[in-house]
């Protein structure tokens, strides 16, 4: 190894280790304020790559039409929760045509507009804007209709609602998109040079998206109202629910922010590596590892682990490639001994 490769891998490492990094906050985001450790964040990253990719090949891309399902079964659970409780009931005149245009008429006005742009030639920010229009809002859906029912579950009963809806997507990935894979076009094609060393514009992208993205929530969680309410839930939620903070808006935005996180990393990612159906649980796994750096409670910690993870992806890719995978995924191992002996330990969610 020279310093020109070594210069290149660093540089692979800092750029995938920003990708790791975003998906790290998004996992410690979730599990501190919903205890939900959230596996299907990858199948964002996958939808996002997926769905910025066939609106460049100028097709529709079915994620539309999943919202639209997504939408309707979240209208009619919501409606019956809502004609069951007395209480509610009284209000359903009200509240269900705020439901139905949130999760009908919404979806329906994303997909006829999908459906009318895809054939066009779209510029770069209409067509991130309408991937994130497709794939965010599922965020929230699949909260009401997975987790909702299970709020009082312990952690164990969560994780297992993760894992069947991560088999869940992984399969509506296959149906929808396919087996093969995808890689998008870059959204930028500048070229920065640095002494001898080339940098692509994406690879700048994807960096500056991480640190402004991180500089955001660390501003969201301390100068605004709701931040706050968030930050509130994660520390104490039986606190929070008795000063009136909503632990089931809180759930809904955590999962808003997860899903907001992980399309934007599909799209940034897309162009630099090829992307299908099963690989977002690959990414998350690697953003996982960074999380438990800081315990899936740290911010800090989280980032800075998931950017080591990048560097000791990048490098042992060139070192030992046929057993980069294991070399990452083993160094969860001695971080689980060392938060074992650093952490307190409860008996609560048993």
């Amino acid at each position: 190894m020279d310093s020109s490769i070594a210069a290149i891998l660093l540089q692979d490492g800092v750029t995938q280790g920003a990708v790791y990094a975003l998906i790290a906050l998004a996992l410690v985001l979730v599990f501190s304020v919903t205890r939900i450790i959230f596996i299907p964040q990858g199948e964002f990253v996958a939808f996002g790559a997926m769905t910025i990719a066939a609106l460049q090949m100028n097709r529709a891309p079915m994620t539309a039409l999943l919202l639209l399902v997504l939408g309707a079964l979240t209208f009619v659970a919501d409606a019956a929760s809502m004609l069951r409780n007395p209480v509610r009931r009284q209000r359903a005149r009200r509240d269900l045509p705020v439901q139905a245009g949130k999760y009908l008429l919404f979806p329906l006005a994303v997909y006829a507009a999908t459906v009318s742009l895809a054939p066009r030639a779209l510029s770069p920010a209409l067509q991130v804007g309408l991937t994130l229009a497709i794939v965010v809002p599922m965020g929230p859906m699949l909260y009401r209709l997975v987790y909702r029912p299970l709020e009082r579950a312990s952690v164990l009963v969560l994780l297992i609602a993760s894992v069947a809806l991560h088999l869940a997507m992984v399969g509506l990935g296959l149906l929808i998109f396919g087996a093969e894979g995808y890689r998008s076009a870059p959204l930028t094609d500048s070229q920065f040079a640095i002494g001898t060393q080339a940098i692509p514009g994406q690879n700048l992208l994807v960096l500056g998206t991480a640190v402004i993205a991180i500089g955001a929530l660390y501003l969201y969680f301390g100068r605004t109202l709701t931040g706050k309410a968030l930050k509130a839930t994660a520390i104490n939620s039986l606190g929070a629910q008795l000063v009136g903070i909503g632990t089931i808006q809180a759930g809904k935005l955590a999962l808003t922010l997860a899903s907001l996180i992980g399309a934007v990393c599909g799209v940034l990612i897309g162009p630099l590596t090829t992307i299908s159906y099963d690989t977002g649980f690959l990414i998350a796994l690697k953003g996982f590892v960074g999380a438990i750096f800081g315990g899936l409670a740290s911010y800090p910690v989280a980032a800075a682990g998931a950017w080591s993870v990048g560097l000791l992806d990048s490098f042992s890719s060139f070192w030992a490639s046929a057993f980069k995978e294991v070399i990452v995924f083993t160094l969860i191992i001695p971080i689980l001994i060392w938060r074992s002996f650093v952490s307190p330990h409860s008996d609560s969610d048993h």
